[in-house]
Protein backbone atom coordinates (compact mmCIF):
# COMPACT_ATOMS: atom_id res chain seq x y z
CA UNK A 1 0.00 0.00 0.00
CA UNK A 2 1.33 3.42 -1.03
CA UNK A 3 0.91 6.41 1.29
CA UNK A 4 0.42 9.68 -0.57
CA UNK A 5 1.30 13.19 0.52
CA UNK A 6 -1.60 15.40 1.66
CA UNK A 7 -3.25 17.38 -1.13
CA UNK A 8 -2.92 20.61 0.86
CA UNK A 9 -0.71 21.85 3.64
CA UNK A 10 -1.89 21.18 7.16
CA UNK A 11 -2.30 24.42 9.10
CA UNK A 12 -1.75 24.24 12.86
CA UNK A 13 -4.77 25.03 15.03
CA UNK A 14 -3.20 28.21 16.44
CA UNK A 15 -2.80 29.77 13.00
CA UNK A 16 -6.32 28.77 11.96
CA UNK A 17 -7.79 30.43 15.04
CA UNK A 18 -5.81 33.61 14.32
CA UNK A 19 -7.12 33.73 10.75
CA UNK A 20 -10.72 33.21 11.88
CA UNK A 21 -10.44 35.85 14.60
CA UNK A 22 -8.92 38.43 12.25
CA UNK A 23 -11.92 38.26 9.90
CA UNK A 24 -14.70 38.37 12.51
CA UNK A 25 -14.53 42.12 13.31
CA UNK A 26 -14.92 42.96 9.62
CA UNK A 27 -17.93 40.66 9.27
CA UNK A 28 -19.58 42.10 12.39
CA UNK A 29 -18.91 45.65 11.19
CA UNK A 30 -20.34 44.87 7.73
CA UNK A 31 -23.49 43.39 9.26
CA UNK A 32 -23.90 46.40 11.53
CA UNK A 33 -23.55 48.76 8.56
CA UNK A 34 -26.09 46.74 6.58
CA UNK A 35 -28.54 46.92 9.51
CA UNK A 36 -28.00 50.65 9.82
CA UNK A 37 -28.55 51.17 6.09
CA UNK A 38 -31.78 49.14 6.27
CA UNK A 39 -33.12 51.16 9.21
CA UNK A 40 -32.26 54.49 7.57
CA UNK A 41 -33.88 53.38 4.31
CA UNK A 42 -37.06 52.26 6.06
CA UNK A 43 -37.33 55.53 8.02
CA UNK A 44 -36.91 57.47 4.77
CA UNK A 45 -39.56 55.38 2.99
CA UNK A 46 -42.08 55.80 5.80
CA UNK A 47 -41.37 59.55 5.97
CA UNK A 48 -41.98 59.80 2.22
CA UNK A 49 -45.24 57.85 2.51
CA UNK A 50 -46.39 60.12 5.37
CA UNK A 51 -45.50 63.20 3.34
CA UNK A 52 -47.48 61.91 0.36
CA UNK A 53 -50.42 61.00 2.60
CA UNK A 54 -50.51 64.54 4.03
CA UNK A 55 -50.51 65.95 0.52
CA UNK A 56 -53.34 63.67 -0.59
CA UNK A 57 -55.37 64.48 2.53
CA UNK A 58 -55.25 68.21 1.69
CA UNK A 59 -56.86 67.55 -1.69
Amino acid sequence: MVVRDPSRAVVPAQKRAFVVRSFQPNVIQELAMADLAFVVTMVAVFALVAFIAKGVAKL
